[in-house]
């Protein structure tokens, strides 16, 4: 087991000092800092990115092969950290605990220190870990005019305005299915320089705002559905990201029941719980998205695209078009062609 000592005075030291002690190259791009490994102590990659208002991003894709205790010192810089497992999982605890607390795959922490206090980060030694950690840097959040954190729950609003590092925090969320979306959106990003940072920064404010909603259903009570366990809500995951895949399939509640091997009932209270919507509600949202996106396509007309997406009338589709986006199929149709010629021109 190898423990790193870390007192970091800025955001990126976490980087350098696990570097001086493990090893590893760092290289910068963008202002996105790689700290890369391929030797005895690890293989893999730690990303800092730093934004505007003391907004981080630190992202680990990596496998120790020692055991790994991170002793992160809580001192000027002392920032809430909200991270996320993906992959794998890894230890918790503060230095005046004893007992650790685990943050399994798909499980979320959210924690900041007292001044002087110490934060124990504990990973495994050969597991795969993908664990996503934002930073924000209280003092300089705040001075972000759009920041209104009156609008937070009492908890997380006296975590946020404790710029004196006064409390210490921590707060081990429930199973969080949506928020690997944001972060396997943002791991496909293709962008270069400016405008892959912007987009990055946009997914980290959108995983900010899903921490908090987390948060705020953790303090009202809301809980996991009593029906249904995390291993039958990744199921129910798994079989809406193929709906996602492939829209145009004749998708039926009992067909659907047969192939996840859950009753209707499971599936139902689980896609209410992920999506907010029954199963029938959720494969007609998803062929209208892929609608609209294959309508952006100058290749298809209306009629082809109602075809392809699984649909098999066309007024039904422009009847139920319409109620979710205000614009009839053929007007949403003739805006595109209108852009697109519009955008030749000017080319």
């Amino acid at each position: 087991m190898i423990e790193i000592d870390i007192i970091p005075e800025s955001p990126k030291d976490l980087l350098n000092q696990i570097q001086e002690v493990i090893g590893g190259t760092i290289t910068e791009k963008w202002n996105e800092y790689n700290l890369s490994f391929n030797n005895d102590y690890a293989f893999g990659t730690i990303k800092f990115m730093p934004f505007d208002w003391g907004v981080n991003l630190l992202d680990m894709d990596i496998t120790f092969r020692n055991e790994i205790i991170l002793k992160i010192k809580a001192e000027d810089f002392n920032p809430i950290r909200f991270i996320y497992t993906l992959d794998g999982s890894f230890k918790h605890r503060f230095g005046i605990d004893n007992e650790e607390q685990i943050v399994e795959q798909f499980h979320s922490l959210i924690f900041t220190n007292k001044t002087g206090g110490y934060n124990y980060l504990h990973f495994p030694k050969d597991k795969k870990l993908e664990i996503s950690i934002v930073q924000i840097v209280r003092r300089k959040f705040l001075k972000k005019r759009t920041t209104n954190v009156s609008l937070l729950n009492d908890r997380l609003y006296e975590v946020f305005v404790d710029t004196d590092h006064d409390n210490r925090f921590a707060h081990y969320g429930a199973l969080n299915l949506k928020m690997a979306d944001f972060i396997k959106k943002m791991k496909k990003i293709k962008s270069k320089g400016m405008v892959k940072v912007l987009k990055i920064e946009a997914l980290v404010y959108d995983m900010l705002s899903l921490y908090i909603q987390q948060h705020n259903k953790f303090q009202n009570g809301v809980q996991l559905p009593n029906l249904l366990s995390k291993t039958e809500l990744k199921i129910v995951k798994q079989q809406g990201n193929s709906i996602i895949k492939n829209p145009s399939f004749n998708y039926s509640l009992e067909q659907l029941a047969q192939d996840t091997g859950l009753s209707q009932a499971k599936l139902q209270d689980g896609f209410k719980f992920l999506y907010k919507r029954t199963v029938t509600e959720y494969v007609r949202h998803v062929r209208l998205e892929a609608a609209r996106d294959l309508m952006n396509n100058a290749d298809l007309n209306v009629s082809q695209v109602v075809y392809s997406i699984g649909f098999t009338s066309r007024s039904y589709f422009s009847k139920i078009f319409k109620e979710k986006y205000d614009i009839t199929p053929s007007e949403y149709r003739k805006k595109v062609l209108n852009n697109l010629i519009v955008d030749s021109a000017v080319a």
